[in-house]
Protein backbone atom coordinates (compact mmCIF):
# COMPACT_ATOMS: atom_id res chain seq x y z
CA UNK A 1 0.00 0.00 0.00
CA UNK A 2 2.75 2.20 -1.00
CA UNK A 3 0.18 4.99 -2.99
CA UNK A 4 -0.56 8.21 -0.53
CA UNK A 5 -3.95 8.02 -2.36
CA UNK A 6 -4.51 4.02 -1.53
CA UNK A 7 -4.02 4.58 1.86
CA UNK A 8 -6.26 7.72 2.08
CA UNK A 9 -9.15 5.44 0.23
CA UNK A 10 -7.95 2.57 2.85
CA UNK A 11 -8.26 4.64 5.72
CA UNK A 12 -11.87 6.15 4.90
CA UNK A 13 -13.01 2.66 4.17
CA UNK A 14 -11.97 1.71 7.34
CA UNK A 15 -13.72 4.50 9.03
CA UNK A 16 -16.61 3.74 7.38
CA UNK A 17 -16.59 -0.10 8.94
CA UNK A 18 -15.01 0.70 12.03
CA UNK A 19 -18.37 3.23 12.87
CA UNK A 20 -21.08 0.13 11.43
CA UNK A 21 -19.31 -1.98 14.14
CA UNK A 22 -19.04 0.09 17.21
CA UNK A 23 -17.82 -2.47 20.14
CA UNK A 24 -18.11 -1.58 24.00
CA UNK A 25 -15.12 -1.69 26.04
CA UNK A 26 -13.26 -4.93 26.57
CA UNK A 27 -15.49 -6.42 24.26
CA UNK A 28 -13.49 -5.09 20.99
CA UNK A 29 -13.16 -8.37 19.64
CA UNK A 30 -13.74 -7.58 15.86
CA UNK A 31 -12.43 -4.32 16.44
CA UNK A 32 -9.15 -5.57 17.03
CA UNK A 33 -9.27 -7.93 14.13
CA UNK A 34 -9.88 -5.43 11.65
CA UNK A 35 -7.08 -3.21 12.78
CA UNK A 36 -4.66 -6.32 12.98
CA UNK A 37 -5.47 -7.03 9.46
CA UNK A 38 -4.72 -3.90 7.82
CA UNK A 39 -1.18 -3.67 9.92
CA UNK A 40 -0.51 -6.97 8.98
CA UNK A 41 -1.31 -6.29 5.43
CA UNK A 42 1.11 -3.21 5.14
CA UNK A 43 4.37 -5.65 6.90
CA UNK A 44 3.58 -3.40 10.11
CA UNK A 45 4.95 -5.80 13.49
CA UNK A 46 2.37 -6.26 16.45
CA UNK A 47 3.93 -6.25 20.06
CA UNK A 48 3.24 -9.36 21.36
CA UNK A 49 1.78 -7.98 24.42
CA UNK A 50 -0.71 -9.81 26.87
CA UNK A 51 -4.16 -7.79 25.35
CA UNK A 52 -7.56 -9.56 25.59
CA UNK A 53 -8.37 -6.70 22.91
CA UNK A 54 -6.29 -3.56 21.46
CA UNK A 55 -3.10 -4.38 20.16
CA UNK A 56 0.28 -2.35 19.81
CA UNK A 57 2.90 -2.01 17.18
CA UNK A 58 5.61 -0.56 15.64
CA UNK A 59 7.37 1.43 12.92
CA UNK A 60 10.79 1.52 12.53
CA UNK A 61 14.36 0.55 14.54
CA UNK A 62 16.32 2.05 16.96
CA UNK A 63 16.30 2.90 20.43
CA UNK A 64 14.67 6.26 20.51
CA UNK A 65 10.51 5.17 20.71
CA UNK A 66 7.83 7.72 20.96
CA UNK A 67 4.33 6.66 20.82
CA UNK A 68 0.73 7.05 19.16
CA UNK A 69 -1.88 6.22 20.94
CA UNK A 70 -5.66 5.86 19.68
CA UNK A 71 -8.86 4.40 21.81
CA UNK A 72 -11.48 2.28 20.31
CA UNK A 73 -13.95 1.84 21.95
CA UNK A 74 -17.61 2.65 21.56
CA UNK A 75 -20.91 4.25 23.68
CA UNK A 76 -23.85 2.37 25.06
CA UNK A 77 -26.11 4.54 22.86
CA UNK A 78 -28.57 4.32 20.04
CA UNK A 79 -27.83 6.02 16.84
CA UNK A 80 -29.84 9.07 15.19
CA UNK A 81 -28.17 10.14 12.46
CA UNK A 82 -28.77 9.53 8.42
CA UNK A 83 -25.49 8.19 7.93
CA UNK A 84 -25.51 5.76 5.33
CA UNK A 85 -22.57 3.80 7.05
CA UNK A 86 -24.80 4.04 10.57
CA UNK A 87 -24.21 1.94 13.32
CA UNK A 88 -25.64 -1.85 12.66
CA UNK A 89 -25.31 -2.84 16.27
CA UNK A 90 -28.74 -2.03 17.80
CA UNK A 91 -27.92 0.65 21.60
CA UNK A 92 -23.70 1.11 20.39
CA UNK A 93 -22.21 3.87 18.32
CA UNK A 94 -19.20 5.50 18.09
CA UNK A 95 -20.46 8.80 19.46
CA UNK A 96 -16.89 10.00 20.77
CA UNK A 97 -15.14 9.99 17.46
CA UNK A 98 -13.45 6.77 18.55
CA UNK A 99 -13.83 5.18 15.14
CA UNK A 100 -12.12 8.44 13.60
CA UNK A 101 -9.08 7.89 16.17
CA UNK A 102 -8.59 4.73 15.05
CA UNK A 103 -8.86 5.31 10.86
CA UNK A 104 -6.57 8.09 11.55
CA UNK A 105 -4.30 7.11 13.53
CA UNK A 106 -3.97 3.87 11.47
CA UNK A 107 -3.32 5.92 8.28
CA UNK A 108 -0.49 7.66 10.32
CA UNK A 109 1.01 3.97 10.44
CA UNK A 110 0.64 3.21 7.25
CA UNK A 111 2.05 6.42 5.91
CA UNK A 112 5.41 5.84 8.71
CA UNK A 113 5.70 2.55 6.94
CA UNK A 114 6.84 4.22 3.58
CA UNK A 115 9.86 5.83 5.12
CA UNK A 116 10.51 3.06 7.86
CA UNK A 117 14.04 3.01 7.26
CA UNK A 118 14.51 6.86 7.41
CA UNK A 119 13.16 7.06 11.25
CA UNK A 120 15.56 7.95 13.47
CA UNK A 121 13.48 5.56 16.18
CA UNK A 122 10.53 3.49 16.39
CA UNK A 123 7.37 4.87 16.51
CA UNK A 124 4.72 2.77 18.75
CA UNK A 125 1.39 2.94 18.18
CA UNK A 126 -1.21 1.79 20.35
CA UNK A 127 -4.74 1.10 19.67
CA UNK A 128 -6.30 1.28 23.07
CA UNK A 129 -9.18 -0.75 24.38
CA UNK A 130 -11.49 0.76 26.86
CA UNK A 131 -11.26 4.75 27.18
CA UNK A 132 -14.66 4.75 27.78
CA UNK A 133 -14.89 2.57 30.85
CA UNK A 134 -12.36 4.30 31.78
CA UNK A 135 -8.82 2.37 32.82
CA UNK A 136 -7.95 0.93 29.30
CA UNK A 137 -4.70 2.87 29.25
CA UNK A 138 -3.74 1.20 32.77
CA UNK A 139 -4.51 -1.97 31.30
CA UNK A 140 -1.88 -1.43 28.42
CA UNK A 141 0.94 0.37 30.76
CA UNK A 142 0.76 -2.68 33.26
CA UNK A 143 1.41 -4.65 29.39
CA UNK A 144 4.56 -2.61 28.74
CA UNK A 145 3.80 -0.39 26.02
CA UNK A 146 5.73 2.64 27.97
CA UNK A 147 8.40 0.74 28.23
CA UNK A 148 11.37 3.10 27.04
CA UNK A 149 8.88 5.40 25.40
CA UNK A 150 10.29 9.02 25.72
CA UNK A 151 7.05 11.30 24.99
CA UNK A 152 3.76 10.28 23.56
CA UNK A 153 0.90 12.02 21.42
CA UNK A 154 -2.86 11.50 21.43
CA UNK A 155 -6.10 13.09 19.82
CA UNK A 156 -9.35 13.70 20.19
CA UNK A 157 -12.30 14.29 17.38
CA UNK A 158 -13.72 17.98 18.74
CA UNK A 159 -16.93 19.33 17.23
CA UNK A 160 -16.71 22.48 17.90
CA UNK A 161 -13.91 23.04 15.25
CA UNK A 162 -13.99 22.84 11.55
CA UNK A 163 -12.02 20.41 9.33
CA UNK A 164 -8.44 21.82 9.21
CA UNK A 165 -8.14 23.64 12.63
CA UNK A 166 -6.99 21.60 15.84
CA UNK A 167 -6.86 22.78 19.06
CA UNK A 168 -3.47 22.65 20.95
CA UNK A 169 -2.49 23.81 24.80
CA UNK A 170 0.07 23.88 27.33
CA UNK A 171 -1.55 23.18 30.83
CA UNK A 172 -4.76 21.16 31.53
CA UNK A 173 -7.09 20.71 28.57
CA UNK A 174 -9.69 17.96 29.87
CA UNK A 175 -10.20 17.15 33.84
CA UNK A 176 -9.84 14.97 36.52
CA UNK A 177 -12.78 12.64 37.06
CA UNK A 178 -14.34 11.21 39.94
CA UNK A 179 -17.06 9.48 41.25
CA UNK A 180 -19.13 9.00 44.55
CA UNK A 181 -21.81 6.78 45.79
CA UNK A 182 -22.69 7.72 49.08
CA UNK A 183 -25.86 5.80 51.04
CA UNK A 184 -27.31 7.80 54.38
CA UNK A 185 -29.20 5.29 56.34
CA UNK A 186 -31.40 6.59 59.04
CA UNK A 187 -34.33 5.05 60.72
CA UNK A 188 -37.42 3.78 58.61
CA UNK A 189 -40.98 4.34 60.19
CA UNK A 190 -44.61 5.24 59.12
CA UNK A 191 -44.98 8.55 57.08
CA UNK A 192 -47.10 9.45 59.67
CA UNK A 193 -44.73 9.22 62.63
CA UNK A 194 -42.06 10.53 61.82
CA UNK A 195 -40.48 11.45 65.03
CA UNK A 196 -40.45 7.60 65.30
CA UNK A 197 -37.98 8.03 62.42
CA UNK A 198 -34.47 9.33 61.05
CA UNK A 199 -35.75 10.45 57.42
CA UNK A 200 -33.15 9.95 54.83
CA UNK A 201 -34.87 12.21 52.32
CA UNK A 202 -34.32 15.66 53.74
CA UNK A 203 -30.80 14.66 54.37
CA UNK A 204 -30.75 13.65 51.14
CA UNK A 205 -31.87 17.22 49.97
CA UNK A 206 -29.91 19.21 52.77
CA UNK A 207 -26.97 17.62 51.21
CA UNK A 208 -27.68 18.36 47.36
CA UNK A 209 -28.12 21.94 47.83
CA UNK A 210 -24.98 22.26 50.59
CA UNK A 211 -22.38 20.40 48.16
CA UNK A 212 -22.76 23.07 45.48
CA UNK A 213 -21.04 25.69 48.21
CA UNK A 214 -17.59 24.06 47.51
CA UNK A 215 -16.98 25.33 44.34
CA UNK A 216 -18.75 28.24 44.88
CA UNK A 217 -16.60 28.95 48.01
CA UNK A 218 -14.24 26.44 48.56
CA UNK A 219 -12.60 26.68 45.00
CA UNK A 220 -10.62 29.59 43.79
CA UNK A 221 -13.16 31.64 41.49
CA UNK A 222 -10.77 31.54 38.81
CA UNK A 223 -10.16 28.09 38.91
CA UNK A 224 -12.80 25.48 37.17
CA UNK A 225 -14.59 22.46 39.08
CA UNK A 226 -17.64 21.02 39.53
CA UNK A 227 -19.57 18.73 41.91
CA UNK A 228 -22.66 16.87 39.92
CA UNK A 229 -25.26 14.89 41.96
CA UNK A 230 -26.79 12.71 38.93
CA UNK A 231 -28.43 10.23 40.97
CA UNK A 232 -30.86 9.79 43.38
CA UNK A 233 -32.70 7.18 44.91
CA UNK A 234 -35.09 6.48 48.18
CA UNK A 235 -38.18 4.53 48.96
CA UNK A 236 -40.70 2.35 47.61
CA UNK A 237 -43.92 3.54 48.35
CA UNK A 238 -46.05 6.92 49.30
CA UNK A 239 -46.55 6.33 53.13
CA UNK A 240 -43.18 4.89 54.31
CA UNK A 241 -40.53 6.61 55.46
CA UNK A 242 -37.23 4.71 53.90
CA UNK A 243 -34.44 3.48 55.53
CA UNK A 244 -32.04 4.47 53.50
CA UNK A 245 -31.14 7.03 50.93
CA UNK A 246 -28.46 6.72 47.49
CA UNK A 247 -26.93 10.17 46.26
CA UNK A 248 -24.59 8.97 43.28
CA UNK A 249 -22.71 11.82 41.64
CA UNK A 250 -18.87 12.93 39.93
CA UNK A 251 -16.14 15.57 40.32
CA UNK A 252 -14.36 17.39 38.40
CA UNK A 253 -11.05 19.00 38.66
CA UNK A 254 -7.78 20.34 36.64
CA UNK A 255 -5.35 20.65 38.99
CA UNK A 256 -4.13 17.39 42.24
CA UNK A 257 -4.16 20.13 45.18
CA UNK A 258 -8.04 21.01 43.86
CA UNK A 259 -8.84 17.38 42.73
CA UNK A 260 -7.80 16.50 46.82
CA UNK A 261 -9.92 19.99 48.15
CA UNK A 262 -12.97 18.76 46.30
CA UNK A 263 -13.05 15.40 47.60
CA UNK A 264 -11.96 16.17 51.62
CA UNK A 265 -14.92 19.21 51.58
CA UNK A 266 -17.36 16.57 49.77
CA UNK A 267 -17.09 13.79 52.01
CA UNK A 268 -16.80 16.00 55.23
CA UNK A 269 -20.33 17.46 54.20
CA UNK A 270 -21.85 14.37 54.10
CA UNK A 271 -20.41 12.81 57.59
CA UNK A 272 -21.46 15.71 59.13
CA UNK A 273 -24.54 16.59 57.64
CA UNK A 274 -25.49 12.60 58.64
CA UNK A 275 -24.59 13.49 62.00
CA UNK A 276 -26.31 16.64 62.01
CA UNK A 277 -29.72 14.97 61.36
CA UNK A 278 -28.88 11.81 63.30
CA UNK A 279 -28.03 9.14 60.79
CA UNK A 280 -24.73 8.13 59.12
CA UNK A 281 -23.66 7.54 55.89
CA UNK A 282 -21.54 4.92 53.84
CA UNK A 283 -19.29 6.81 51.30
CA UNK A 284 -17.69 5.06 48.51
CA UNK A 285 -15.06 6.69 46.09
CA UNK A 286 -13.78 5.80 42.63
CA UNK A 287 -10.90 7.64 41.42
CA UNK A 288 -11.03 7.87 37.91
CA UNK A 289 -8.41 9.57 35.53
CA UNK A 290 -6.22 12.85 36.55
CA UNK A 291 -6.31 15.86 34.53
CA UNK A 292 -4.74 15.46 31.02
CA UNK A 293 -2.48 17.99 31.39
CA UNK A 294 -0.10 18.89 27.87
CA UNK A 295 3.46 19.04 28.30
CA UNK A 296 4.51 22.62 27.46
CA UNK A 297 7.57 21.57 25.45
CA UNK A 298 5.57 19.24 23.18
CA UNK A 299 2.76 21.17 22.90
CA UNK A 300 4.79 24.46 21.28
CA UNK A 301 6.23 21.58 18.94
CA UNK A 302 3.38 20.05 18.16
CA UNK A 303 1.51 23.81 17.35
CA UNK A 304 4.53 23.93 14.74
CA UNK A 305 4.29 20.71 13.53
CA UNK A 306 0.90 21.65 12.55
CA UNK A 307 1.42 24.95 11.01
CA UNK A 308 3.95 23.55 8.63
CA UNK A 309 0.90 21.27 7.78
CA UNK A 310 -0.93 24.30 6.71
CA UNK A 311 -3.72 23.72 9.34
CA UNK A 312 -5.25 26.51 11.29
CA UNK A 313 -4.26 25.95 15.20
CA UNK A 314 -6.46 27.64 18.22
CA UNK A 315 -6.72 26.77 21.72
CA UNK A 316 -7.89 23.82 22.89
CA UNK A 317 -11.39 24.36 24.02
CA UNK A 318 -11.07 23.68 27.71
CA UNK A 319 -13.39 20.75 29.19
CA UNK A 320 -14.34 19.24 32.37
CA UNK A 321 -14.61 15.87 30.58
CA UNK A 322 -12.50 13.48 31.50
CA UNK A 323 -9.87 11.60 29.23
CA UNK A 324 -7.85 8.36 30.03
CA UNK A 325 -5.11 9.27 28.17
CA UNK A 326 -3.96 10.71 31.36
CA UNK A 327 -2.57 8.15 32.99
CA UNK A 328 0.26 8.22 30.24
CA UNK A 329 0.90 11.48 30.96
CA UNK A 330 1.92 10.77 34.89
CA UNK A 331 4.52 8.50 33.63
CA UNK A 332 6.06 10.05 30.36
CA UNK A 333 5.54 13.89 28.78
CA UNK A 334 2.47 13.79 26.72
CA UNK A 335 0.55 16.24 24.48
CA UNK A 336 -3.24 15.78 23.41
CA UNK A 337 -4.41 17.51 20.20
CA UNK A 338 -8.05 18.23 19.42
CA UNK A 339 -8.56 17.75 16.00
CA UNK A 340 -11.75 19.79 14.40
CA UNK A 341 -14.19 17.35 12.63
CA UNK A 342 -16.58 19.62 11.39
CA UNK A 343 -19.47 21.32 13.38
CA UNK A 344 -21.50 18.55 14.98
CA UNK A 345 -23.62 17.83 18.19
CA UNK A 346 -21.84 17.33 20.82
CA UNK A 347 -19.64 14.17 21.94
CA UNK A 348 -21.51 11.73 23.28
CA UNK A 349 -24.99 12.31 21.30
CA UNK A 350 -26.53 9.96 19.10
CA UNK A 351 -26.78 12.62 16.31
CA UNK A 352 -23.00 12.98 16.45
CA UNK A 353 -21.25 12.60 13.32
CA UNK A 354 -17.59 13.24 11.78
CA UNK A 355 -16.73 14.78 8.82
CA UNK A 356 -14.66 12.02 7.23
CA UNK A 357 -12.61 14.78 5.14
CA UNK A 358 -10.89 15.63 8.40
CA UNK A 359 -9.24 11.84 8.07
CA UNK A 360 -6.42 12.83 5.49
CA UNK A 361 -5.05 15.43 6.65
CA UNK A 362 -4.95 14.04 10.53
CA UNK A 363 -3.28 10.98 9.36
CA UNK A 364 -0.58 12.95 7.34
CA UNK A 365 -0.79 15.50 10.71
CA UNK A 366 -0.26 12.73 13.07
CA UNK A 367 2.31 10.93 10.93
CA UNK A 368 4.43 14.06 10.72
CA UNK A 369 4.51 14.98 14.50
CA UNK A 370 5.97 11.58 15.39
CA UNK A 371 8.21 11.54 13.01
CA UNK A 372 9.29 14.86 13.96
CA UNK A 373 9.16 13.91 17.61
CA UNK A 374 11.62 11.32 17.07
CA UNK A 375 14.28 13.16 15.52
CA UNK A 376 13.77 15.61 18.70
CA UNK A 377 13.91 13.32 21.56
CA UNK A 378 17.77 12.51 19.61
CA UNK A 379 18.69 16.21 19.41
CA UNK A 380 17.27 17.24 22.89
Amino acid sequence: MKDIKHIEAHIAEEFQWFHRHPELSYEEVETTKRIRASLERAEIRILDLPLKTGLVAEVGAGDTVVALRSDIDALPIEEQTDLPYRSEHAGRMHACGHDFHIAAVLGAALLLKQHEAELPGRVRIFFQPAEEAPGGAKVLIEAGALQDVSAIFGLHACPLLPVGTVGISAGAVMAAVDRFVFRFRGKGTHAAHPESGIDPIPLTAAFVQAVQTIVARNLNPFSAGLVSVTHIAAGNTWNVIPEEALVEGTTRSLSAEERALIRARVCALAENMAAAHGATVEMDWYEGPPATVNDAFWASFAEETAKARNLNVVLAPQSLGGEDFAFYQEKVPGMFVLVGTGLSHALHNPGFCVDPNALAPTAHYLAKLVRAALKKVKER
